[in-house]
């Protein structure tokens, strides 16, 4: 087999994860890296640019703060206006995976403090308005950083009580936030909504069917797209993901119809016509991130799934390796996409108000 097909086979088999970016393609590409636009000094987009009308109930700033490697980050933080002088329960909320905080988590981010809470939604290192360079990379360790960087920045801020701080993560950041409750103790609840498990699917591909051989193979790809890195002085990027060509699974087609369109599309999404850089996939291939999942016990966890979601698999056995307290919710009639928007109205933000309301208390 040669390798640009393997490498599509593969591609289409493991990478495609929480994302449309990862699409076979020869190793031989542009080696230029994407614009920065001012992401070095984070000059932050000061209008309203989100992908969600902004809420008359709720006070919108943008703000930065740094991780513990030094990055600074970009976020949005929301505050209900009818705060008063009470200190709030605060929520940090991270993904997709290769989106941006104008996207899903903004509109997690906004919707909860609506609610009542202080809410926090930030772009990961390496992307979006966040500085890091080079452009558009992940990384299971610092991308868990960036959730524990943004519980630091909550629980300095003066509206917020410190003791009473939860995340919610989406699809990939879903299991950086599971992660991230493991170790950082101080998130006192989580919500993982359309979660993926991005170490388990780039490193096993979907429902684990990656063979020995067959990832010994991607591993051998990805060191020799290093030395081509290396003797570049800039990493490679993947092929941008701009259309269909047909053909595509279904939850393809249903990605592209969040990313590519009017619904979803942000200029400086990865997934809205942008790419990762090729060697991504690195540091996924062998850092199980849901390793100490047992450990967020006696912190509660709650799991929100869509019943038609191709990804549904993710949260049910992240579920049954839990520790109690913990709940699996299954929304009727969804597949993974409907739980980034509020298009099918099938979000449970009810119910993850009460989640939070009982247990930040």
């Amino acid at each position: 087999m040669s390798t640009l097909i393997f490498r599509k086979k593969f591609i289409q088999g493991a990478i495609v994860a929480c994302t449309a970016m990862f699409v076979g393609a020869p190793a031989v590409l542009a080696q230029t890296s994407p614009a920065s636009s001012g992401v070095n000094t984070l000059n932050l987009t000061q209008e309203w640019d989100k992908t969600f009308p902004k809420s008359d109930k709720v006070d919108h700033q943008k703000v930065t703060f740094k991780n513990r490697y030094g990055i600074t980050l970009a976020g949005d933080l929301y505050l209900p206006k009818n705060r008063g002088s009470q200190r709030l329960a605060a929520l940090a909320v991270g993904g997709p995976f290769g989106a941006v905080k104008e996207q899903s988590s903004g509109l997690y981010a906004q919707t909860m403090a609506e609610r009542g809470f202080a809410t926090l939604a930030f772009d990961a290192s390496y992307t979006g308005e966040s500085g890091g360079e080079p452009r558009n990379v992940a990384s299971p360790d610092i991308n868990t950083e960036d959730f524990s960087a943004a519980v630091d920045f909550l629980g300095l801020h003066a509206s917020v009580d410190r003791e009473r701080i939860g995340i919610i993560g989406i699809c990939g950041w879903g299991g950086m936030a599971l992660n991230a409750t493991a170790v950082d103790k101080r998130i006192k609840a989580v919500v993982a909504a359309t979660m993926y498990d991005m170490t388990r699917v780039m490193s096993k591909g979907y429902n684990d069917s990656v063979t020995p051989e067959q990832r010994t193979k991607f591993l051998e790809q990805l060191g020799q797209q290093r030395w081509q890195d290396a003797e570049k002085g800039a990493p490679a990027y993947q092929p941008a993901y701009n259309k269909l060509k047909g053909g595509e699974a279904q939850f393809m087609v249903d990605y592209h119809d969040y990313y590519m369109t009017p619904r979803g599309y942000h200029p400086r999404a990865v997934n809205s016509g942008n790419s990762w850089t090729q060697t991504t996939p690195l540091s996924f291939m062998n850092m199980p991130i849901l390793t100490y999942i047992k450990e967020i016990s006696p912190r509660p966890l709650l799991l929100i799934h869509g019943e038609n979601a191709h990804s549904r698999y993710f949260s049910e056995t992240a579920y049954a390796a839990a520790a109690e307290p913990k709940e699996l919710l299954i929304v009727k009639g969804a597949n993974h996409i409907d739980l980034y928007d509020d298009k099918a109205g099938k979000i449970p933000f009810d119910k993850m108000a009460d989640f939070f309301g009982k247990n930040l208390k």
